[in-house]
């Protein structure tokens, strides 16, 4: 009807069709005609705020909760409306839904919803003062008069402190050293009549290992043990971090072997622990044996690599320092930064090997990683030898890697943003933080394409933890795949795709946006056109793959079954990140693709 020449925008109508799709929970939909409205300079109703809201908190797809929160905040400062309660209520509850580490960035949202439901005279409820009280805890700098301020109200209001929220004001205590308040809580949490949380034990052994006193640290994981007859993970992490630190090596040997013995993973933190106390007192038999032990129990892991190629660099161990940084760069789950660059950048230097230190230095040049001054100013007067430009700026140019890399991810539905001239343009990553198989796919992905990545998406310390989001900078290189895949802002198939469907290109659109089932059948999601969702059924069909289609919504879902499937695997298998948390063939994978693949059956005619 809108492409007809006879077609006048109909406010009433548009509000009725975005209400009816928002309560059938098709967001996507509701937000189409959501923006239409917006787009013809009128404010939706309040019913379409308020729905599309609740579709968005209903909907288990990752990035629904910011669109949520984003259309609530513009149904108060756009429409000027005044929200339900029951619709504050269910987005704070969706906030604080999630783990802490990653919830604690919605505290700004959470704070505005607190402060409008007191502006507006509605009830605080006691959960909201607890969801904030809970999110201040996790925060990495504590603002303890806020939480002074939360914890007033909630006694105002009537409403004691239960054992969750005594337990975020013992987590803010670990995180300051407050032993005082700490211990008044901990009193108060005695008087309830069930056992202590885990928890509590492992913030207080906190609390007191930032004042300095470890072997208190240690009393109190004897007492957990004690009580609770055993202890979690968390716990003995804990105390080993805290033994290690304080360079207590028979203690904290001592738990690590009941903490192997007991079972309970994962194991790897507790071993950066042991790693770094045995380097920084130059037990180097130690080390070397517990890097080995460390290889036997647990996934090959960055930080512990690195660690093994600081010692042997200070050693002065090059050939085999050597071997372990090849190792690290060749192995997708291990991969190397900034730090293990300028390790092994230094071995080279101290051994005199300047050719190979030369290559060290171009490979981070390209990376972009930051050359650590003592050494550049070695390598300045290596540079300057030989005539060399030192410093010079390296034309970025994508491999033949990461452009099949950049196809596959774009088929699994990667995101592309352009400037209004579409001269440059920013490549957004987005990984569920909820999937084993994205956990892994982000961290060689975020290597792959170190060099493109925003310097506000790079740590500044060397962190080995890589965020679920992060993007490229602006830049006219990814002009071709702007244009082919997300011509006039919205997901394309290109027309010629059929030439670029290799293993390759396969691999990353099945790790990206792929799921294999209980069956075994394999599943590939993609929005654009029927046309180009059949050129590429065309193309498995010639490369000997019968498959069938399916449409949920604008998304399609291609399916391989049966021995079709097998054939697949054979071709990207090659190219499948190998770890253990990736999903090998007959496995399911993300709990997300499954809820959305769970109504969809391949063993009808139609595709609808």
């Amino acid at each position: 009807m809108m492409q007809r020449n006879w077609y006048r925008f109909d406010f009433a109508l548009a509000t009725k069709l975005a209400d009816y799709l928002g309560k059938e929970r098709k967001f996507s939909k509701c937000r189409e005609v959501f923006d239409d409205i917006i787009n013809q300079g009128r404010v939706p109703s309040e019913s379409t705020f308020h729905i599309l809201v609740v579709a968005y908190l209903s909907a288990p797809v990752q990035g629904c909760l910011d669109e949520a929160c984003g259309i609530y905040n513009r149904m108060i400062q756009l429409g000027g409306y005044q929200p339900r309660l029951s619709l504050h209520n269910s987005l704070f509850k969706a906030l604080v839904s999630n783990p802490g580490i990653l919830s604690k960035h919605y505290l700004k949202q959470a704070e505005y919803i607190h402060h409008h439901l007191v502006t507006t005279g509605l009830d605080v409820q006691k959960d909201i003062y607890g969801g904030l009280i809970w999110l201040h805890s996790y925060q990495d700098s504590i603002d303890k008069e806020r939480i002074a301020e939360l914890r007033q109200a909630m006694l105002r209001a009537g409403y004691e402190e239960d054992r969750e929220v005594l337990l975020s004001i013992l987590r803010a205590c670990a995180r300051e050293g407050e032993v005082e308040e700490a211990e008044k809580t901990w009193v108060k949490l005695l008087k309830f009549e069930s056992d202590l949380p885990a928890l509590a034990f492992v913030y207080k052994m906190e609390v007191y290992s930032k004042v300095g006193m470890p072997m208190k640290s240690l009393e109190i994981f004897r007492e957990m043990q004690s009580k609770l007859a055993k202890a979690d993970v968390a716990a003995y992490n804990q105390i080993i971090e805290i033994l290690c630190k304080a360079q207590e090596s028979e203690l904290a040997e001592s738990i690590m072997a009941d903490f192997v013995k007991s079972g309970l993973k994962p194991l790897t933190p507790s071993y950066v622990f042991l790693l770094s106390m045995y380097y920084n007192l130059e037990l180097h038999d130690k080390l070397e044996e517990a890097f080995s032990r460390c290889l036997e129990k647990c996934r090959p892991n960055c930080t512990i690599y690195s660690i093994y190629l600081d010692y042997l660099v200070k050693i002065g161990n090059t050939d085999e320092a050597e071997d372990i940084f090849n190792q690290m760069n060749s192995d997708a789950t291990i991969g190397v930064n900034a730090r293990s660059c300028n390790t092994i950048l230094s071995g080279y230097l101290s051994s005199g090997n300047h050719l190979k230190a030369e290559k060290i230095y171009d490979f981070m040049c390209l990376k972009k990683y930051e050359i650590e001054s003592p050494l550049m100013e070695k390598l300045d007067y290596i540079l300057s030898l030989k005539r060399k430009v030192v410093k010079r700026p390296i034309s970025l140019k994508l491999s033949k890697e990461q452009r099949e890399i950049l196809i596959g991810l774009l088929l699994g539905g990667l995101r592309i943003d352009s400037d209004d001239q579409r001269r440059n343009h920013i490549i957004h990553f987005d990984f569920d933080g909820n999937s084993g198989s994205h956990y892994v796919l982000k961290s060689h992905i975020f290597r792959q394409f170190y060099e493109w990545l925003h310097p506000t998406c790079k740590p500044s310390d060397n962190s080995e933890n890589v965020p679920d989001k992060f993007c490229t900078i602006a830049s006219s290189h990814f002009g071709f795949y702007a244009d082919q895949f997300w011509a006039k802002g919205e997901s394309t198939i290109p027309k010629l795709i059929h030439r670029w469907l290799s293993p390759c290109v396969l691999a990353y659109w099945y790790m990206y946006g792929g799921h294999r089932n209980s069956s075994g059948d394999i599943l590939l999601k993609i929005k654009g056109s029927r046309d180009g969702v059949e050129n590429i059924v065309k193309k498995f069909k010639a490369m000997s793959m019968d498959c069938k289609v399916k449409r949920k919504g604008r998304v399609f879902w291609i399916g391989i079954l049966g021995s079709n499937s097998t054939w697949f695997w054979k071709l990207v298998e090659p190219y499948i990140i190998q770890d253990k948390d990736f999903p090998e063939a007959g496995h399911e994978t993300k709990e997300q693709d499954a809820m959305e693949t769970k109504d969809i059956y391949f063993n009808s005619d139609s595709d609808e």
